[in-house]
């Protein structure tokens, strides 16, 4: 129990710009760039990946104008980063 709460007490505080890279990170294993936390090979999922960043779109419409200029250009980056990504490894993987 004592354990558990010293865990709990050393992670960092999650914020958006966490939070966004977290969704950018899943997107990147479900698109085979990155390495899966089982290790698991590097397969593309596209339809995951698509609802990745489907997700992080809504989150960018949702948030629109209640975000930090350096949060919404996180955000703006990342999508335009995964977007493309998609766009390359659909056509790798017809």
């Amino acid at each position: 129990m004592a354990d558990e709460k010293t865990e709990q007490a050393e992670l960092p505080r999650t914020d958006f710009s966490t939070f966004v890279l977290s969704l950018s990170h899943s997107a990147l294993v479900h698109l085979g760039d990155a390495p899966s936390p089982d290790g698991a090979a590097r397969t593309p999922n596209l339809v995951l990946a698509r609802q990745t960043i489907d997700l992080l779109e809504i989150l960018s419409d949702k948030t629109k104008g209640n975000l930090t200029g350096q949060e919404e250009r996180l955000l703006e980056h990342v999508l335009y980063e995964l977007r493309m990504r998609f766009v390359e490894v659909t056509k790798e993987n017809p």
